[in-house]
């Protein structure tokens, strides 16, 4: 028999179900109301949670890594514990296939393992040491010592799209109780029994490592009890994936309070493409079912989907524009995650076959459930999508721009008038590619991660990866959301000046007792 669901909120370990209004998540696949009422936290509920984590926080900052470590490979340990009563309450919520979900889970656990290795093996604090140099002329140096320390508690806004990878213990999640920041989530109004159930393994896994139960709560809510959350004094930092709407607004609000904190927002993006000539004429079908494949991936519900894609006017890309559109009339309608994005999409794709000078080359029929998204093509020219600074908005859905440039010189026009996007391609000879340089150069001032030959959908979890990129696709370009370094969103540099050893943290103290490596006088050392 499997577990009942809990519906009260989780504060610090404890369910609190005193508010009187209450959500249900829906099936989108059958657009039925799934049976559990989730009770939605009131004011003191989103205070308790802060005050909690900010009690628990003067704690666990000052845990070892192999004790958040422990921690961490805990609630990957319970996650999976949840067997399929997990994979089953995430598909009737997200509409997402059973594989797929399972391939979630399997991330979400590899990066909680991934991040638990990065802070029990403890060089990520960065620790540099300068030594005192008392007789140095003009002037002697004191002895310095920094490091990076945590911030405080953190809140977590979860993604509509990825319901265990950036929700409850997704990316944002890790890394905070990585850095020994409590983590007070918000649960997705789609997903709220699969974030019931996780917040459930994390509370577990807390309480076996014997940590203080504040350094995790789960909330339940609409956005009165996000403005509450992201306003109260005790917190330090927000963790974002979402829309352009949802992030921006965070990032004003968070910019509003007295004292401001950092939003670290994910916000998605267009993810140009750039298809080359030869490259056309070479593999045109071969491309073109490439990319139809990308776009329409999970209905079109990833920030990596390519939606705009570029060529240079030719016969080549003539043939190519056809085999696109046979490559799209061989994609599915899928299920979309909830009513909310599918009227969204459905409005943005008619905006977009309205604009001047954008035509609908390709979209198929409406089909059931109704909650699906139809795999759509439309077509402009380079000269319309200048002009037109709307036609780079993001559709989320399966959804492409193809645009057809005059030249290689209007091409490079277009990459120079780009917004900040998390992604962009370039598809191409190895010739080509060689003397595309100046295209590349460009295209790396407007993106997080460029790629070549092929498909910016599927985000590899490893420290090489850059999940993130300029304005307005993220907040900061300097961090990502996904790998190890995304622990840098919630850290902060603190610099000891003739400090004595017994006030320095362990990572600091001469010696070196943890033997990590650290930058010491200007060379990297260990041991």
């Amino acid at each position: 028999m499997l577990d009942a669901i809990p519906t009260a909120n989780l504060i610090a370990g404890q369910p609190h179900a005193s508010g009187s209004r209450t959500l249900r998540a829906t099936n989108p696949a059958t657009r039925e109301q799934l049976p559990e009422h989730f009770t939605e936290a009131t004011s003191a509920d989103v205070d308790a949670a802060v005050e909690h984590a900010h009690k628990a926080w003067l704690r666990f900052r000052k845990t070892s890594g192999q004790q958040r470590a422990a921690l961490l490979r805990g609630i990957a340990d319970e996650i999976e514990a949840l067997g399929e009563q997990l994979i089953d309450r995430a598909v009737a919520e997200s509409g997402l296939p059973a594989g797929r979900i399972t391939g979630e889970r399997g991330r979400t656990c590899g990066q909680l393992r991934a991040f638990a290795d990065l802070v029990e093996e403890g060089s990520w604090v960065d620790a540099t040491i300068d030594k005192a140099l008392p007789d140095r002329q003009p002037a002697p140096r004191a002895d310095l010592r920094k490091m990076l320390i945590a911030m405080g508690p953190v809140a977590v806004f979860t993604a509509s799209n990825f319901p265990l990878a950036f929700s409850t213990a997704g990316g944002d999640t890790s890394a905070a109780l990585a850095a020994g920041c409590p983590v007070i989530v918000k649960a997705h109004p789609s997903h709220l029994g699969t974030n019931a159930l996780v917040a459930g393994a994390i509370q577990r896994a807390v309480e076996k490592v014997n940590l203080p139960a504040g350094i995790f709560s789960s909330i339940q809510g609409g956005n009165t009890v996000g403005v509450r959350l992201v306003q109260h004094p005790k917190l330090a930092a927000v963790g974002f994936t979402g829309s352009y709407a949802g992030g921006t607004a965070l990032m004003k609000m968070a910019a509003a309070r007295p004292v401001p904190i950092p939003v670290y927002a994910e916000m998605g993006s267009v993810n140009p493409v750039f298809v080359l000539s030869r490259k056309l004429a070479a593999d045109g079908p071969g491309v073109a079912a490439m990319l139809a494949g990308s776009v329409c991936l999970g209905a079109g519900q990833f920030c990596t989907n390519p939606g705009l894609i570029f060529v240079e006017r030719s016969d080549a890309a003539t043939a190519f524009i056809g085999a696109v559109r046979e490559a799209f009339a061989e994609q599915a309608s899928s299920t979309m995650l909830n009513e909310d994005i599918v009227e969204a999409y459905r409005q943005n794709v008619g905006r977009a076959g309205k604009s001047k000078g954008v035509e609908l080359d390709y979209q198929a029929a409406a089909s059931q459930p109704k909650w699906s998204g139809e795999p759509t093509m439309a077509i402009t020219d380079g000269k319309t999508f200048l002009a037109n600074p709307k036609l780079q908005d993001e559709v989320f859905g399966p959804y492409t721009l193809l645009v057809e440039c005059a030249d290689a010189a209007q091409m490079q026009a277009i990459a120079e008038q780009l917004h900040g996007q998390l992604t962009a391609t370039v598809i191409g000879t190895d010739v080509e590619l060689v003397a595309a340089s100046l295209l590349c150069e460009t295209l790396t001032h407007r993106v997080g991660r460029l790629l070549f030959n092929g498909v910016p959908t599927g985000v590899e979890v490893c420290p090489a990866m850059h999940h993130g990129g300029p304005f307005p696709a993220a907040s900061s370009p300097m961090y990502t959301s996904v790998g190890v370094d995304a622990i840098q969103r919630f850290v902060r540099p603190i610099c000891y000046q003739n400090a004595p050893e017994s006030l320095l943290p362990s990572e600091l103290r001469t010696g070196n007792p943890l033997g990590i490596w650290r930058r010491v006088n200007g060379g990297m050392v260990r041991g």
